[in-house]
């Protein structure tokens, strides 16, 4: 029995020390991957920064040979990370025009529950969402933007009723931005069925757009300026861009897709103007261009997004635009990954008679959309920027603008001697693009009284690296207390 004992006691000695091996192997990876996913920025500073025009200077490890190479890039890892740590308050030149800090996310594409969905489907909706916050978090708290923007297709489908756009929006909101949802839940009280479910009122918002389209103009809440945020309190101004999975292509919009956006999220079309009459004047056009083509479920929606681009040409701003839509403008095959398409539906489209022939999906705008749209935005031949989304690879081209024809050509470089103006189709945030995050930095040159932007995009990592930096610290975590509660009896004993 003795020789029983001792071998069944030298067995679990054995497993007790392969354990505890295990364990230490598993808690270094749960720090390793953890200080990955907390230090990720500082791995490539540069592109994970604002351009500084002041210290910004082209890396030399490239020519490096390999060891110098590694320990070139462990030293900026490092420095980076101190830097962050121990942060100072970067001297400002009172005279100088302050620069612009965009940080822009595209298509997060938040996928909803419903009872049919698998309890692991809902742990992965669940995990995405605090992904996307960490993201946010990470670049928000990193970088201090003035700006934030969310490029359309916040979530992932226009099919889904008011009470679940609702529920993804409070997600959006508590989730992913970490913002309180206090004023969602105030118009939920105000506008309920009879389950007190939000309900949008489209009918209402259909009858205002009708009754303004009389007007001649047509007057609407489209100006803004000099707004850095749009609540006291609040660090950066946000704008929620409309995207084909938000209220649908045209050939689905309706009145009730608009009226909840409008109503929960934010506005489709404004342009927010800062410094007009100065010499670094500046503004922002939010274009909802998913409602610029059709044959359309609701035209009037489209008329009301063509006032609103003749308006914004009205204007006769005279500084430099920096727009931002979700469909990206027209470019040959091959450009990107996305190639030029249109669908409609059919003619005898049985499920729903009403969109036979209307516009069902489209990848870019169309060649004379995008002249026009181009034309009437960048008319006073002052660098701009154009940041989109929906594309969901990214892309970059340029526009070039031919004065003698009123045209504008794509191509990868600059051909025009007149103006040309960059597009960047943003990467994707999801989780399955790398989780990446766009930087635009606008700085204005005194010398030359114009204003440069520059982009960069800062990635993450795939899911999987964040879910296992979790799950491991949950385990190692509740391994060693429990290590540790076993020795404190043992002591005690």
């Amino acid at each position: 029995m003795g020789i029983v004992l001792n071998a069944f006691r030298l067995r679990l000695s054995v497993l007790v020390r392969l354990f505890k091996g295990l364990l230490l192997v598993l808690t270094f990876l749960a720090v390793v991957s953890n200080l990955y996913i907390f230090t990720y920025p500082s791995l490539n500073p540069g592109q994970c920064s604002w351009k500084c025009h002041k210290t910004d200077k082209p890396s030399p490890a490239d020519s490096l040979p390999r060891v110098e190479r590694y320990i070139h890039y462990v030293k900026r890892y490092l420095v980076d990370v101190k830097d962050q740590t121990f942060k100072k308050k970067p001297s400002l030149d009172s005279d100088a025009v302050p620069d612009v800090h965009l940080l822009a996310l595209a298509d997060p594409q938040l996928n909803g529950n419903w009872p049919h969905t698998s309890y692991a489907k809902r742990l992965d909706h669940f995990g995405n969402d605090y992904y996307l916050g960490h993201v946010f978090r990470m670049m928000k708290n990193r970088l201090a933007p003035s700006h934030v923007a969310i490029m359309g297709d916040l979530f992932s489908s226009q099919w889904i009723g008011d009470y679940e756009f609702f529920k993804r929006t409070v997600r959006l909101t508590r989730r992913l931005l970490g913002r309180r949802s206090s004023r969602l839940e105030e118009i939920k009280e105000k506008n309920h069925d009879e389950q007190g479910h939000y309900k949008a009122d489209g009918e209402a918002f259909g009858r205002d757009i009708e009754n303004r389209l009389r007007e001649k103009p047509v007057k609407a809440d489209w100006s803004y300026e000099n707004v850095w945020a749009w609540s006291r309190g609040d660090q950066y101004l946000l704008m929620n861009l409309t995207g084909n999975h938000d209220v649908g292509y045209s050939g689905d919009c309706s009145y009730q897709h608009m009226a909840r956006f409008h109503e929960l999220v934010g506005k489709d079309n404004y342009w927010i103007e800062y410094d007009r009459g100065t010499v670094h004047s500046w503004r922002i056009v939010v274009l909802n261009d998913v409602l610029l083509e059709g044959p359309a479920l609701q035209p009037e929606l489209l008329n009301m997004t063509w006032e609103f681009l003749y308006q914004v040409f009205e204007r006769r701003f005279d500084g430099s635009t920096v727009l931002l839509t979700h469909i990206p403008f027209y470019k040959e095959k091959g450009m990107c990954v996305d190639d030029p398409e249109f669908t409609y539906y059919p003619a005898d489209y049985n499920s729903d008679p009403s969109k036979a022939n209307l516009l069902r999906s489209q990848n870019h705008l169309s060649k004379d959309v995008t002249n026009r749209v181009l034309s009437l935005i960048f008319d006073n031949n002052k660098p701009g920027i154009i940041l989109a989304g929906h594309d969901h690879e990214g892309c970059e081209a340029i526009y070039n603008k031919d004065d003698k024809l009123g045209i504008w050509n794509v191509s990868r470089s600059v051909t025009s001697e007149d103006l040309h103006i960059k597009e960047i189709t943003i990467r994707s945030v999801m989780a399955s693009y790398g989780g990446n995050a766009g930087l635009l930095t606008g700085h204005f040159d005194a010398k030359e009284e114009n204003w440069q932007w520059n982009f960069s995009l800062c990635p993450f990592a795939v899911q999987h690296i964040w879910w296992f930096a979790k799950i491991s610290t949950i385990i190692t975590g509740l391994a060693w207390f429990l290590i540790l509660v076993r020795s404190a009896f043992t002591m005690r004993s």
